[in-house]
């Protein structure tokens, strides 16, 4: 059994990634513990960001109080009436980063809808907040949009990478259920002339883990042209790795990553190290 967390920001609940709980509850039970972040504040963010002590969050309104217990209330019974073992936890007032990140090393992923996530924040890119979010994570992550198909395909973002591989293995390791679906392992370079990296390594790996497995050169700038690509794919789910740590805001900077994210057609799994 895993234990998944499940992101709320107080005032919007994502229902796409509930959704992507309940079904993976039904191929094997999971914990899905519920997570509800208190109201953030942009200045208190950037407090955080910029390494300032910042005390503690305003106490919500009333009325977006009340919608947490709504929302709180809400995926108690979803949880009831879907058979899934959960825990709610809620804090109102300590920093929301440091709190998420804290349940982080205590869990096997971290759920995310991407288009709900503090959506007063903005949603035509990823917005501050997330790419925090995923910074500090301890675990792997999957964003989710509010519709999109249950995948019956996963496809292997590899670009030789350490990153690339861990993420493919995390991938494995949570979702053994899911890895005998259609796999394609793609490596994207304009270069038609490139091969895939270690190609022979990369396959030994992926094909013990992925039994329905394919391997396919992509010959285009994965800048530019890949996230259409991608975004073609249907009932599908992208595995990718975020480039190490200290390389995660490059994640949202002229990355095929946050165009497919701020598409929001496909889940995206995302580990690193």
């Amino acid at each position: 059994m895993k234990k998944i967390i499940i992101a709320f920001d107080n005032t919007h609940f994502s229902e796409g990634a509930f959704e992507f709980a309940r079904r993976l509850n039904e191929l094997q039970p999971v914990l899905l513990t519920g997570i509800f972040l208190p109201q953030a504040e942009i200045a208190y963010l950037w407090s955080y960001a910029g390494g300032v002590s910042v005390p503690f969050i305003p106490q919500l309104e009333t009325d977006d109080a009340e919608m947490v217990m709504e929302n709180i209330e809400h995926f108690k019974k979803q949880c009831i009436s879907n058979n899934i073992d959960f825990r709610v936890h809620k804090d109102f007032y300590d920093l929301a980063l440091p709190e998420l990140k804290k349940e982080s090393r205590f869990a096997d992923l971290l759920l995310i809808g991407t288009e709900s996530f503090y959506k007063n924040m903005g949603t035509h890119m990823p917005n501050e907040y997330l790419r925090d979010t995923l910074h500090d994570i301890a675990c792997p992550v999957l964003l989710v949009p509010e519709k999109y198909d249950f995948p019956e395909s996963i496809i292997l973002a590899y670009d030789g990478s350490n990153e690339a591989v861990f993420a493919i293995k995390q991938f494995a390791y949570l979702f053994p259920e899911l890895t005998g679906l259609k796999t394609m392992l793609v490596y994207a370079h304009k270069d038609a002339s490139k091969d895939i990296p270690d190609k022979i390594q990369i396959e030994e790996l992926a094909a013990r883990h992925f039994s329905d497995l394919t391997l396919f050169k992509l010959n285009t700038d994965p800048k530019k042209n890949f996230s259409s690509w991608v975004n073609q794919a249907k009932s599908a789910i992208l595995v990718s790795g975020s480039y190490g740590r200290s390389g995660i805001s490059q994640l949202f900077k002229n990355s095929f990553i946050q165009d497919i994210i701020t598409d929001h057609k496909l889940p995206v799994f995302i580990a690193h190290k």
